[in-house]
């Protein structure tokens, strides 16, 4: 895989023609004619319209916009949906795709694994008809453990990555995400944090190169971008700067031994107190082992008919049982770790522990990019903390995790290399003084509006409720646990900068000023625009960019 792209464009791509002045239901009905004839004319590699081309009158259709989006929620029938989905093959095909859709106007949405939490890689709130590029062709995997990299096309999942790696040597891994069915791709542009960020802290950390098509249709390197937009798209969101084609990812060392653990604790076995002594050692414990809590409402044990709260200590340790077992008698002894807990295996075979794989499935399992579970509705928020949650305030929690049918938590230990690399480093900002960062989810099985609007309701109460005992000023979230409830761009019309940067300052806090500054650079049109992209200075009100400068 070349390390440097040349900045020429295929011969026909020379030359962008002016913008098509098409009326909105011209362009309803001629989409695919007018697309499909733009891409073959602008790309020399034939693109047969079976199989890359599929509109809602394809039997295809719907297969392919449901095939990856995992958030039920955004495929309801109220979603807007694409008039069109376009799966290249190659690379230069995603080239040709962004100059014709310039070229016609047509809006676009980018789609690598599918789990954007709201969607906006597949649907839209714009009225106007949209087109999604479908990325999950483009799944190459390029290993060099003599150069300790990888490239890595951005359609392949995060478990076919792990298992390539795993393949060319037992001692060498990648710092991303837990969740094996994650697109590479969007998942480093929120950051990509996982169960080594302790060690070699985020995926986004650990990107040495990358290829991507701009707003102007070029396919740039890291050299030929510069570092302004390099910086930006590891860590400030996907959507916003271009269409991601590749990674090169730096490998990390391995033992060829690590050992995993899971322990579970009711409230009946004193969850609450050994929950708050976690939170005041879990960032403080050898940089080897991560620890995260997965919290959830159970059947009690005790009493027939009532619910109670599990709380299960889930952990990798960078080495074997017996070194563990001192790691945790000194620094969480609470716990009461075992050697029975305690499972050793190789790195890849931790992959799929921690993703919650049984016992009898292999790592080759997870070529097949498949999740775990089964597809639900759900909404999701995240918070950092600072300070360790009182024991009054879960037990408020608790009472609330009471009255929701399936509501779930995960609250995943920082300290180490995630307090060493400056907030500055990347657009993720989320780093020193963090003890540990919160997912707080629900999720359903039915999608009428009364029953969304229950479950919705009951995690923005819940929200309100930890409000005071998580980071402030800003409330800090996780860009890639996406929230439209923190606020919206204006997709057409002027979008004010103070009210961007509320979710803006949230997600990459003082990041965002220089992430705005990038993208009023290279995409001064804002072509690459959802919901939550980052907006460029030229859609700013009136006023508000002085504003910003000062």
């Amino acid at each position: 895989m070349p390390s440097s792209i040349s900045l020429m464009l295929l011969p026909l791509f020379t030359v962008l023609l002016p913008s098509a002045s098409l009326s909105a239901a011209a362009l309803h009905h001629s989409i695919e004619d007018e697309f499909y004839q733009c891409v073959n004319l602008h790309t020399d590699l034939s693109i047969p319209s079976s199989g890359a081309f599929h509109t809602p009158d394809n039997a295809s259709f719907a297969s392919v916009l449901e095939s990856t989006a995992m958030n039920l929620r955004c495929l309801a029938p109220s979603r807007p949906k694409p008039e069109l989905i376009f799966t290249p093959l190659t690379e230069f095909h995603v080239q040709a795709a962004v100059i014709c859709a310039k070229e016609l106007n047509i809006l676009l949405r980018v789609r690598s694994g599918g789990h954007d939490y709201e969607g906006v890689s597949y649907t839209s709130a714009t009225k106007s008809p949209f087109m999604m590029i479908d990325l999950a062709k483009l799944r190459s995997i390029n290993i060099s453990i003599e150069e300790n990299s990888a490239w890595v096309q951005v359609g392949a999942t995060i478990g076919e990555v792990y298992y390539r790696i795993s393949q060319k040597s037992r001692t060498r891994g990648f710092p991303a995400g837990l969740c094996t069915s994650l697109g590479i791709g969007g998942h480093i542009t929120g950051g990509a944090y996982g169960p080594m960020m302790r060690k070699y802290g985020l995926g986004a950390d650990n990107v040495v190169d990358a290829r991507i098509v701009d707003a102007t249709g070029r396919i740039l390197d890291r050299a030929s971008m510069g570092e302004d937009l390099f910086w930006a798209i590891r860590g400030g969101g996907g959507g916003s700067f271009g269409i991601l084609l590749a990674w090169k990812l730096k490998l990390v060392p391995v033992p060829a031994t690590v050992t995993v653990f899971t322990v579970p604790r009711t409230l009946e076995q004193g969850a609450t107190k050994l929950l708050y002594r976690w939170q005041q050692v879990a960032d403080t414990l050898d940089e080897d082992l991560f620890i995260r809590v997965l919290i959830s409402a159970a059947n009690s044990t005790g009493q027939k008919g009532k619910k109670t709260i599990q709380t299960a200590y889930q952990a990798l340790f960078l080495g074997r049982a017996d070194r563990l077992l001192k790691v945790m008698k000194k620094g969480f002894p609470e716990l009461g770790l075992t050697q029975k807990d305690c499972l050793e295996m190789s790195w890849i075979e931790s992959v799929l522990y921690i993703a919650g794989y049984p016992g009898t499935i292999k790592p080759e399992f997870l070529l097949q990019g498949k999740p775990l579970s089964d597809k639900t509705y759900f909404k999701a928020k995240s918070d950092f903390v600072k300070e360790p949650i009182p024991e009054y305030a879960m037990e408020g929690i608790w009472k609330m995790f009471l009255q929701e049918d399936s509501p779930f938590s995960i609250w995943n230990a920082y300290g180490g290399m995630m307090g060493k690399i400056p907030e500055s480093a990347t657009p993720f900002p989320h780093r020193k003084g963090r003890k540990f960062m919160i997912q707080w989810l629900t999720s359903w099985q039915s999608g009428d509006k009364k029953t969304t609007n229950k479950h919705i309701g009951w995690i923005r109460k819940l929200y309100d409720f930890v409000a005071p005992y998580v980071s402030k000023c800003p409330r800090e979230a996780y860009v890639n646990y996406r929230d439209l409830d923190l606020g919206v761009d204006k997709l057409n019309g002027k979008t004010s900068y103070l009210k961007a940067s509320v979710w803006g300052s949230q997600y990459f806090k003082d990041n965002f000023k220089r992430l705005v500054q990038v993208k009023t650079k290279f995409d001064p049109d804002n072509f690459f625009s959802h919901e939550q992209s980052i907006p460029t200075l030229h859609s700013f009100s009136e006023g508000d960019e002085k504003k910003m400068i000062n």
